[in-house]
């Protein structure tokens, strides 16, 4: 078994609401099929204040949204209106096409809110790359528990633990939520290939690894890791099979070729992804980078 570190990079989005990207990394494209792997604040809103971020288009990957404070409104362009609260998943897949906008819902925007989570990319199988688009809402009361020795998981999408999550998935993964008190042990999933874990709050030993609050390890071949909480500690796990090829990713296009990345880049550029009911006067322009 490979165990590498990785320390992500923290950008400040304005209003101090701070992201800090842990995939993709110089030393870990991808773990399983997670390509991207994001921590949005914690950020605190005031009144009359919220985040918006507007409609923007997304191929090849399906999107995975986990709060642990706050709320945030999900419209896209098959006409899903869904607010997202902590415990529920929002699992949108792209597939050939999909425009959303993530919003403050405007009871929290008028009176203000805290806003902490985790977004994730899973790059899509080459066989469904143009699949058509989806989305679907799963409640927190319909995702599986497990309690052992000290952990509380919550198994938010894939099999892990001896549970499968309600969550449609098109390749073998985890995405786990951990809370464990001090000195509770995990091994990771056996039936999985490539493993990784984020300490949102605490610290613990990852196979060879310590992990402190913000890091992250991941591991690759040879048997699952073991996991060690040093103090009560919030910890993110995901992994699954290698994926099947290497991935481009530019801007929010995840693809197998850079012909597909090419042909999203002139699509949203000339106006040819469709529009978001409900939030359809705004949209970020492509990059010029």
């Amino acid at each position: 078994m490979t165990t590498v570190p990785i320390d992500g990079k923290q950008r400040d989005l304005g209003g101090g609401f701070v992201v800090r990207r842990m995939l993709p990394h110089v030393k870990a494209r991808h773990v399983g099929p997670f390509v991207f792997f994001d921590q949005m604040g914690p950020a605190t809103f005031g009144e009359d204040t919220g985040m918006d971020v507007r409609p923007h288009p997304h191929i090849g990957l399906a999107t995975v949204t986990w709060l642990f404070a706050g709320a945030i409104r999900h419209r896209d362009s098959l006409g899903s209106a869904v607010d997202i609260h902590p415990g529920d998943v929002n699992w949108m897949t792209a597939g050939k096409g999909i425009v959303h906008s993530e919003r403050t819902p405007p009871d929290e925007r008028h009176h203000g809110q805290n806003l902490h989570g985790i977004q994730v990319w899973v790059a899509l199988p080459r066989t469904h790359e143009d699949i058509d688009p989806e989305f679907h809402h799963h409640g927190a009361a319909t995702l599986p528990k497990v309690n052992r020795d000290g952990a509380s998981l919550v198994v938010i999408a894939g099999d892990a633990f001896g549970v499968t999550s309600p969550v449609h998935v098109y390749a073998p993964m985890f995405f786990v939520e951990a809370r464990l008190e001090a000195g509770a042990t995990l091994t990771m999933p056996e039936q999985h290939a490539e493993w990784g874990a984020y300490v949102v709050d605490g610290a613990a030993h990852f196979g060879d690894l310590e992990l402190g609050a913000l890091d992250m390890g991941v591991a690759y071949g040879g048997e699952p890791p073991v996991l060690t909480a040093r103090k009560p500690s919030l910890i993110m796990l995901f992994g699954g099979a290698p994926l099947d090829g290497e991935r481009h990713l530019w801007w929010n296009f995840v693809a197998s070729s850079q012909e597909r990345i090419d042909a999203a880049k002139v699509a949203w550029s000339e106006g040819r992804f469709p529009i978001v009911p409900g939030d359809a006067y705004e949209r970020i322009p492509l990059p010029t980078y």
